[in-house]
């Protein structure tokens, strides 16, 4: 009796043992403005950006270092940082960022705290960013320069995408049929949101693949995320 008592005081301080230490590293979010006030009042906080540097050189919270996740240096950019102390971690809009903090987790650092807005919602609350100096192929459009292009005689889609978004990438090639077969009906304009953070922030474009539909300079129509083809062409007959 007295043992297997033992035995269950034993077991069940190993399983307590077992759960603490699983939940031992933790994850949470933050808002941009909550960022930007904890930001003000903390020294030395360890903040990440997880964009390409093409992207980080175009705009960035001030104090961030650049570790893209995408790139083979990830894992070693991240082992210079404190694993005992918060490293606050954004990408664009959230899509990268959610993978940054699983990998940060499993390296060890026992919290992790992620701004799924990304820099997006940093502009959208008109939060200062630091830009370094880079020579960029990427069409820049005004707002002007977007206005004339949504004016026409045919239904104009426009597509904001990016370069590393998955989904952007999946509906690239059914837009271009779209493009193609539709061409007589529908002008489709396709506007890289890294390269336009101003333009988006006017439009309050948060998060990508983005289709806005226009008529006659009239928005009729819009999507968040990816959507199918088919769904596309029933909003363009």
């Amino acid at each position: 009796m007295y043992k297997s008592f033992f035995s269950f005081v034993c077991c069940f301080l190993l399983l307590c043992g077992c759960s603490n230490a699983q939940t031992s590293h933790q994850a949470s979010q933050i808002k941009a403005t909550t960022l930007a006030s904890t930001l003000k009042n903390e020294q030395n906080i360890q903040l990440l950006d997880v964009r390409t540097p093409a992207e980080f050189s175009n705009g960035h919270v001030a104090g961030a270092v650049n570790a893209n996740i995408n790139s083979k240096e990830f894992q070693t950019k991240i082992t210079a940082l404190d694993k005992s102390k918060p490293v606050y971690v954004y990408c664009l809009s959230g899509g990268r960022s959610s993978n940054a903090v699983k990998q940060l987790l499993a390296s060890g650092f026992e919290k992790v705290v992620e701004m799924p807005g990304g820099i997006m919602e940093w502009r959208a609350a008109n939060l200062p960013e630091v830009k370094n100096t880079v020579t960029s192929n990427a069409k820049t459009i005004s707002l002007s320069q977007y206005q004339a292009l949504v004016k026409s005689d045919k239904l104009v889609l426009v597509d904001f995408y990016a370069d590393w978004c998955a989904p952007c990438k999946e509906m690239k090639p059914y837009l271009d049929k779209i493009s193609n077969d539709m061409a007589n009906k529908v002008v489709v304009v396709r506007i890289d949101a890294d390269a336009n953070p101003e333009l988006c922030k006017t439009l309050k474009i948060n998060a990508l693949p983005v289709l806005k539909l226009y008529k006659n300079e009239q928005l009729i129509w819009e999507n968040l995320g990816f959507i199918e083809e088919a769904a596309v062409r029933k909003k363009l007959k």
